[in-house]
């Protein structure tokens, strides 16, 4: 997944990047903490202050927002000064790794999914009473779930990423198309309409821009999308206990819609420009992404039209959470700044500014969809539209990385292409794999 800096351009996603196997919940802790004290995370870390207020993120483009949020803060705490750290997801998460375990993080930090493992740790502590009630009155609790564990809130979601389709409306008015596909049979009916060949039949401009390659578990995300929209689900809950459920009728069927356009009809291929560069250079007609593309839009094919639609069924979403992970002095002063960010002002202004969309529910989006008519599929999605998440388990980033490198090679697979048995083969394989991590972190649900 890719990830914008600045409101128009973009980073590679941490879990676009193969991340080494956690060897076990103790291990990690251990060797965390180990590292941590080796490399002396004051490094990381700024001279405590009682007037200094450090925030750590992974997304450079919301630099300007917390800044905004510091500012309104100072009329409370006029002495306050405050520090935004934001730098690449990647390395962001690198810096917690070293700091949470001896307690020199920022004083309000960003996580995803990824905080499972520091909550199952025991390295957050709980917020105030007024910070769990606050969450609770102004959230859908799908979107708390990864702030959550053990039943107990931690943190406060900010934003979330989610799919939607983006697509061409002149590439789907030359090809008689008058709105977006309705179902996933459609998705490969209208690739085959929209891809653009030259004279020896080669596309030059893909129907449909899969994401086929590039590493790291936004592979496998993007599958869980389109095999959900299919009827399936890549993990399912039991019990409190999870196994893969993926080998299936509608992971058959997913992956068959991979091939059927990588291999059969080609309506797409490896070699080609993908994603939101082959939409902007228009070599793309239409693409599954999330909203921070219409940003990248805006600064560079500002001429480009096109519209957004939501994905049949429902679509991925993975919550981006503030959270406070030191207590002291400054803790309250840390919760004030996160309970400030997550007003309907600051909200509102953060979606107009970076494209990303809030979590907070109640929210009036209309003078921001006046501007900017593109979000209006992200924001106001129709009755009956699903959002599922990543499960806040610690494994879960190595299974999502180790199914990527399987399919990876799969969707390009000439002796998969017409072959259900080939097919349910490769799938029953990939989902060992993925129960035997689940087992070996005593996470495997009984059949």
């Amino acid at each position: 997944m890719m990830r914008p800096v600045g409101r128009f351009g973009y980073i590679t996603r941490s879990e676009d990047n193969i991340r080494p196997a956690n060897s076990g919940r103790r291990s990690w802790m251990s060797a965390a903490l180990s590292l941590a004290l080796a490399v002396a995370v004051p490094a990381f870390a700024s001279p405590a202050s009682a007037e200094k207020l450090t925030i750590w993120s992974g997304w450079p483009d919301l630099a300007p927002f917390y800044k905004r949020v510091g500012d309104q803060l100072k009329s409370k705490y006029p002495d306050l000064e405050i520090s935004v750290e934001a730098i690449a997801l990647r390395e962001h998460e690198k810096r917690l790794a070293l700091s949470l375990p001896s307690g020199a993080a920022g004083d309000v930090i960003e996580m995803e999914v990824e905080a499972a493992r520091y909550l199952e740790a025991g390295l957050i502590p709980e917020p105030p009473a007024s910070i769990v009630d606050f969450v609770k009155a102004n959230y859908d609790m799908t979107r708390v779930k990864t702030a959550m564990y053990e039943g107990k809130i931690f943190g406060v979601p900010l934003f979330q990423g989610q799919g939607a389709l983006f697509y061409n409306t002149e590439m789907f008015a030359r090809a008689g198309l008058d709105g977006p596909p309705k179902t996933m049979v459609d998705y490969t009916a209208y690739a085959q309409k929209l891809a653009q060949r030259d004279a020896s039949g080669v596309p030059t401009v893909s129907g449909w821009s899969l994401r086929l390659s590039g590493g790291g578990s936004g592979i496998a995300e993007k599958y869980w999308t389109i095999l959900y929209n299919h009827g399936g689900t890549l993990l399912q809950e039991k019990g409190g206990k999870w196994r893969a459920a993926y080998a299936s009728e509608a992971g058959r069927t997913a992956l068959k819609q991979y091939l059927d356009n990588v291999v059969v009809y080609r309506t797409v291929t490896p070699e080609m420009k993908a994603d939101a560069e082959a939409f902007e250079l228009g070599q793309t007609a239409m693409f599954i992404r999330e909203s921070w593309v219409i940003g990248d839009v805006a600064k560079k094919a500002p001429n480009l039209k096109y519209a957004t639609a939501p994905l049949p069924k429902g679509t991925l979403m993975v919550p981006v959470d503030l959270y406070v992970p030191n207590k002291g002095p400054k803790s309250q002063i840390a919760w004030d700044f996160v309970q400030k960010a997550n007003e309907p002002e600051n909200l509102l202004w953060l979606l107009e500014n970076t494209a990303w969309v809030p979590n907070r529910k109640g929210l009036d989006y209309s003078a921001v969809l006046k501007k900017i008519p593109q979000l209006d599929a992200f924001v106001n999605t129709p009755p009956g539209h699903v959002f599922f998440t990543v499960p806040a388990i610690s494994p879960a980033s190595e299974i999502l990385t180790r199914l990527a490198a399987r399919l990876e090679k799969a969707f390009t697979d000439k002796s998969l292409a017409g072959s259900d048995a080939a097919i349910d083969a490769f799938l029953k394989a990939a989902a060992e794999e993925s129960d035997k991590i689940l087992a070996r972190e005593d996470l495997l649900a009984k059949p």
